[in-house]
């Protein structure tokens, strides 16, 4: 897929967890859950700016990140976007980290003294992935296309619970 369509982009603005990759300097692949922020069809994950991650992307800019849904049996999705990564700094980063903690944190956690200040310190940086391919994959379509959608119907018949 070149671009994400409206019910990809809807996904991705639900509140889940992604993980974000990165290439190290020995060729391995350096994978990092993160929260993060899905916003003119460019990723954005705050971090601190000694991190693996950031120092991956300065050296080898392109990175992959993945979100996916496997919480409810016979609903699961995926989508994967790799691209080039930017580091953003000072004022830019502050707002669009707020953004991001907005997200996951509640209103208390974000006015806490001890939690707010410190997730706004951890990420003084943020990491912009602008994807130019895409992936996906949804169980829904592959159970409509060849078992007529009885996988969805009835999924505690066809999957073993997840741990």
């Amino acid at each position: 897929m070149s671009k994400p369509s409206d019910s990809i982009r809807a996904f991705l603005n639900g509140r889940r967890y992604a993980t974000l990759a990165t290439l190290n300097d020995d060729g391995s692949i350096h994978l990092t859950p993160v929260w993060y922020l899905f916003e003119d069809d460019c990723f954005f994950v705050s971090t601190g700016s000694p991190s693996r991650k950031v120092r991956n992307i300065l050296a080898r800019s392109q990175a992959s990140i993945l979100v996916d849904r496997r919480n409810r049996i016979g609903s699961e999705i995926w989508v994967s976007a790799s691209g080039a990564a930017e580091i953003i700094s000072g004022g830019r980063s502050k707002e669009v980290n707020a953004k991001i903690h907005q997200r996951y944190l509640t209103k208390a956690g974000l006015e806490d003294p001890r939690v707010g200040p410190a997730m706004e310190e951890a990420g003084d940086v943020t990491i912009a992935l602008k994807p130019n391919s895409w992936k996906s994959w949804e169980l829904k379509s592959m159970d409509d296309q060849y078992f007529g959608g009885i996988l969805g119907r009835t999924p505690e018949k066809w999957f073993l619970p997840l741990d």
